[in-house]
This record gives structure tokens, sequence and C-alpha cells, in this order.
């Protein structure tokens, strides 16, 4: 590796160090979740949806970002939770998939914890709901549901609703 090469890689790297770790707190009802932060974008009010008609009730519509439309999934109804008005505290997680982003509607925004690897419990069941989870966070008495994007983004649906968007 040349010598500019590792002055601009050394600076990433040392990024990616202090951000491991790290995720981003949210509440949806009673129950705390967290995702990786280095999968968050950005996080704004919920800005005016467009509904897409023939689409699953937990994809809400697209926004349009600063130029760039990105659809929008309500996290609770991708849950099977009861429907929820959205007030002041509900926030639009934009996070990052493999080729684009989301919108991930939540009732409220906490703050960014550290919760180390050996703080993470695998996921105690599976199928259902329980897919979405990569683990159990323990943050001193509390547990945080980590969630597995990948899984909640569903690739195929995400994918369908992207192509639907670019025709």
């Amino acid at each position: 590796m040349t010598r500019a090469a590792k002055e601009i890689y050394s600076p990433l790297a040392t990024m990616e160090d202090a951000q491991k770790d790290l995720y981003l707190t949210f509440h949806l009802g009673d129950e705390d979740f967290a995702i990786d932060i280095t999968q968050v974008t950005e996080i704004v009010g919920i800005p005016l949806i467009t509904t897409i008609p023939d689409h699953p009730n937990h994809i809400k519509g697209v926004i349009n970002l600063r130029g760039s439309i990105i659809p929008v999934m309500d996290v609770r109804l991708r849950f099977g939770m009861p429907e929820r008005g959205y007030d002041e505290r509900t926030c639009l997680i934009v996070v990052k998939g493999d080729d684009s982003m989301t919108g991930l509607v939540v009732d409220r925004v906490n703050e960014v914890v550290e919760i180390p690897t050996s703080q993470i419990e695998p996921a105690p069941l599976k199928g259902g709901r329980q897919n979405y989870i990569h683990g159990l966070g323990k943050l001193g008495d509390s547990v945080k549901i980590l969630l597995n994007l990948k899984n909640l983004l569903d690739e195929d649906e995400e994918l369908e609703i992207h192509q639907d968007l670019a025709v």
C-alpha cells in the first residue's frame, strides 16, 4: 500500500473502530430496540409520504429526501403491532441497505449507546418476528433488542419496491 493510500485509509479505519459496538436505540410501544449505528444515514421528522398502491401494509410509501426517492417502512406494522398515529416524537431513521436507502418509521429515537459484543446474547427463538432480531444487548439493567436490518428489509421486497420506483 502506498503512503498516500495509508494516509487515506488510516482515518477511515479509525472512524470505523470508533463506531464499533455503537447502536442507535429507539422505541416501538413499550419495547426498546437498537440498530448498528454504521447502518444509519440520518434521522428526520416524518416528512410528506407519497403512498404507492399494491404494496404491503407496512410499506407506507416513498419520500423525496433531497432529491432521492426513498421507500418508507413502518416498523410497528412490519412487526404486526397495532397501527398508531404519528406525533411529534415519531421519527424516520434512514438506513442504508446493500444498494439503497430505506426510511424506518419508529415511535421515538432515544440515544446512541455502546454495547460490547461480550454483552450481546443470540436471539432466543427463531421464526416470525424473531427473524428480524440479531440478538439481545445487555445494557445495565435493561435489554435492547438488536435488529437484523438485512432480514427486516427483506431483500426481495426491498428490491421489488426499488424496481417499481425505477419504472
